[in-house]
């Protein structure tokens, strides 16, 4: 389980980090109020975030700027990170220190560990990211993170102590075959009908899982489609809560609510995910059944079961060869009378 300061690095930096892409650097920049953290600006434009390209075995220089907006001298840890999707609704996110790194977390090293970025000043890091000889083609995202080790407990006796981290997003990608994947697995409908059809709404909640199986980042698309009995169409619409970068390999866990979900129904429910040339679809069936007529059904069923078993027993009865009569006692001799002596 992770640490309470490690969950809300992670909660924070997906804050920060969710700003890269919005306005010109240093606005553009990752920030937390307190400090931002963005690429050195490249000959005529200003980068929001680290978009790279490598072989593997070829090494990158590049820099990072971290700006202090504060009236007080910030000491920060820098170090490289890689890239996740929230298991809460799939934002980027990036690893903590204490973490292993695989891709650019392993690969990237500032030049220096710690910096002090003097008030409303900024400080350059430069860092090396060397790519292995066997690193795996595709796209490998990560992040150059400046975090502030000291723990802000805050204020109150159940104060929760967090450390705030802030960074520039890496997205590198390795020369090699692409490979766009996706597949949609464990789909799941759960219903809550009224207890009597026709008395309130009936809703369901679709539970699935999108797995980037891949090595490139997709931008997913998901459509969802609905059948009930005699494949009527129950519902049919394009779903827009997704995150917007599934990361390779990244699995999310995703919902969408079905408001107005039929209460007396069989069918089946489809999702169908696309993105480059990629398209997957998986599906679950439902039984929607309110709790009235389920227990009308069951009734009817034991009802059932219960006179089907009696009239196996009377048929079985009645067809029954009747046992044999037992032979009858032969009568007692009746005794004879004795001669009578005549005088």
């Amino acid at each position: 389980m992770r640490k309470p300061s490690a969950l809300l690095l992670s909660l924070l930096g997906l804050a920060a980090l969710a700003l890269g892409p919005l306005a010109a650097a240093p606005a553009r920049a990752a920030d937390n109020g307190n400090w931002s953290v963005y690429p050195v600006s490249s000959p005529g434009a200003a980068r929001p975030y680290f978009s790279l390209s490598a072989d593997p075995g070829q090494t990158i220089e590049d820099k990072v700027v971290v700006t202090n907006a504060t009236a007080r001298p910030l000491p920060l840890r820098m170090y490289a990170a890689d890239a996740y999707n929230t298991a809460r609704d799939g934002g980027f996110a990036v690893r903590t220190l204490q973490e292993r790194m695989r891709g650019v977390g392993a690969w990237a090293r500032p030049a220096t560990a710690r910096i002090t970025v003097p008030a409303h000043g900024k400080v350059t890091v430069p860092f090396t990211l060397e790519v292995p000889e066997g690193a795996e083609p595709g796209d490998h995202p990560g992040a150059l993170v400046a975090l502030d080790e000291r723990i802000d407990r805050g204020a109150g006796s159940l104060a929760l102590g967090v450390r705030q981290a802030v960074a520039a997003r890496v997205y590198l990608r390795v020369g090699g075959p692409r490979v766009p994947a996706i597949a949609v697995e464990d789909v799941r409908v759960g219903h809550r009908q009224p207890l009597v059809p026709g008395l309130g709404t009936g809703e369901a909640v679709i539970s699935y899982t999108l797995h980037n199986t891949g090595n490139v980042t997709l931008d997913p698309r998901v459509e969802l489609r609905a059948r009930g009995l005699f494949g009527r169409t129950l519902l049919a619409r394009d779903l827009t809560r997704l995150p917007a970068e599934l990361l390779p390999g990244q699995r999310v866990r995703l919902t969408e609510p079905w408001h107005g979900a039929p209460q007396l129904d069989w069918g089946e429910v489809t999702l169908t995910a696309s993105a480059e040339d990629t398209r997957e679809s998986a599906g679950a069936s439902f039984l929607a059944l309110p709790w009235a007529a389920a227990l009308v059904l069951l009734a009817a069923l034991v009802t059932g079961a219960v006179l089907l078993v009696r009239a196996r027993r009377e048929r079985a009865r009645r067809s029954a060869p009747e046992p044999p009569s037992p032979p009858a006692a032969p009568a007692p001799a009746r005794p004879r009378p004795s001669p009578t002596a005549r005088p």
